[in-house]
């Protein structure tokens, strides 16, 4: 069994959710708290194993089309808008693109229409799977949650407002269900405990969610929209670095396994940029002092969410040592030389290179030339390494062209999801 066979799909999960939950104290643990929840409504009513895993999934997903902050902080109200169907639909646009999400993807679309009596199984012609509605309110349950009050204390009051809108927001079998659970003790402690990550682990043993090469492939580019989407002048940027990384690592000679793993640390490099604020991503100009170091935490999230997976600790470095420089000034662990692998290196020159070519909704990407001096004098300054960048200036038009491909490519899957909800 190769080391990717032996990676969980859940675990990817959870790091995903939990860095889109780094975005504020106010939603922290979200995800993993409506997931627990629509679990234990799914225990409650019978339902199978397979399609509570699907739940749990779908409750680890539900926000990910919310880019912004104020997306997050809006879903975060027990009455939401019309903008609330927009996140949900760029969530499905995104999740259904990765075979094993197909029906995640559905149930995620529809997690905050309201059952209204039976209308709400159909929406604009389409079918809406119950399990969407079990999603929404099992997220509208999360959300009447003060984290900073006692939780046993607020049972009655979120139970009656649940319970006021059985019908009309809610299917009424589950509202019973949540019933049977709201009298348990139990269920309000897990709720409040810090080891959920592990009660929805244990709830999943037995059911297959290893992923192997190819489906890791899918979910690290699945996560490179997730990351990328949120701001258009990062739009396609880690395919970018994904493509002329792996283009580096085959031309420097690296094995095929290792080629393998150095492109989706390229997906994932800048996978901590989930708890930047959308704001600082899209500002054009210089940065404040603050902005700087709220972007240069990015890395150190993006090593911390990776190296819980055993089986992905080196990509996590790779990915992660990103902006470390060969000098030892680089962040945010101040690495020496010696203490920086060839394959993060190569990980910096392709982000460098990509960042500076990729044409961004301010300015246009440089030419070859002028990109060049650019990175020989990063060189000359002990940031980059010779070797690299010596074997990107010799294959500069090979390299540059499969960049062009793929970032136009991801472009335009990025112009669809924006067109398909304008």
């Amino acid at each position: 069994m190769s080391q990717f066979e032996k990676v969980s799909l859940f675990d990817m999960i959870l790091c995903l959710s939990d860095a889109i939950d780094l975005v504020s104290p106010v939603v922290n643990g979200h995800h993993k708290r409506v997931a627990y929840i629509a679990s234990s409504l799914a225990l409650e009513l019978g339902m199978s194993q397979e399609k509570e895993k699907d739940l749990i999934l779908a409750g680890s997903l539900h926000d990910v089309g919310a880019f912004s902050l104020e997306e997050r902080l809006t879903a975060l109200n027990f009455e939401v808008g019309a903008a609330a169907f927009k996140h949900a639909e760029r969530g499905f646009m995104i999740l259904r693109k990765f075979a094993p999400f197909t029906e995640v993807a559905d149930f995620v679309r529809y997690h905050h229409l309201n059952w209204e009596e039976g209308a709400g199984q159909i929406y604009n012609g389409n079918s809406v799977p119950k399990e969407s509605h079990l999603i929404h309110l099992a997220d509208r349950i999360d959300v009447l949650i003060n984290n900073e009050e006692e939780i046993l204390g607020q049972r009655d009051r979120i139970k009656a407002t649940i319970n006021q809108e059985a019908g009309a927001k809610f299917i009424p079998e589950f509202v019973e269900a949540f019933n049977n659970l709201a009298s348990k003790e139990s269920f309000w402690f897990d709720l409040d405990s810090s080891i959920l990550s592990r009660i929805l682990t244990n709830r999943l043993q037995g059911v297959k969610l290893k992923l192997g090469l190819s489906n890791l492939y899918a979910l690290a580019e699945m996560f490179s929209e997730i990351i990328d989407f949120r701001s258009q002048f990062t739009a396609t940027h880690s395919r970018g670095v994904a493509a002329s990384g792996r283009m580096l690592a085959e031309l420097m000679g690296l094995n095929k396994k290792k080629c393998q793993k150095l492109e989706i640390a390229g997906y994932l490099h800048d996978l901590g940029k989930l708890a930047t604020p959308v704001k600082i991503l899209n500002k054009p100009g210089k940065l404040s002092a603050e902005e700087y170091n709220k972007i240069k935490v990015h890395p150190f999230y993006t090593y911390r969410i990776l190296e819980r997976i055993e089986e992905l600790k080196e990509i996590a470095s790779w990915a992660a040592y990103h902006h470390e420089k060969l000098d030892g000034s680089g962040y945010p662990f101040r690495l020496s030389a010696k203490e920086i692998p060839l394959e993060a290196r190569i990980i910096a020159v392709a982000d460098v290179f990509t960042a500076i070519t990729e044409d961004r909704p301010y300015r246009q990407g440089m030419e070859q030339e002028e990109a060049l001096a650019v990175l020989n004098d990063l060189v000359d300054e002990s940031i980059l390494d010779k070797t690299i960048v010596a074997t990107l200036t010799d294959n500069y038009e090979e390299i540059n062209i499969t960049r062009k491909k793929i970032q136009l490519r991801e472009e335009e899957e990025y112009q669809a999801v924006n067109e398909e909800l304008s």
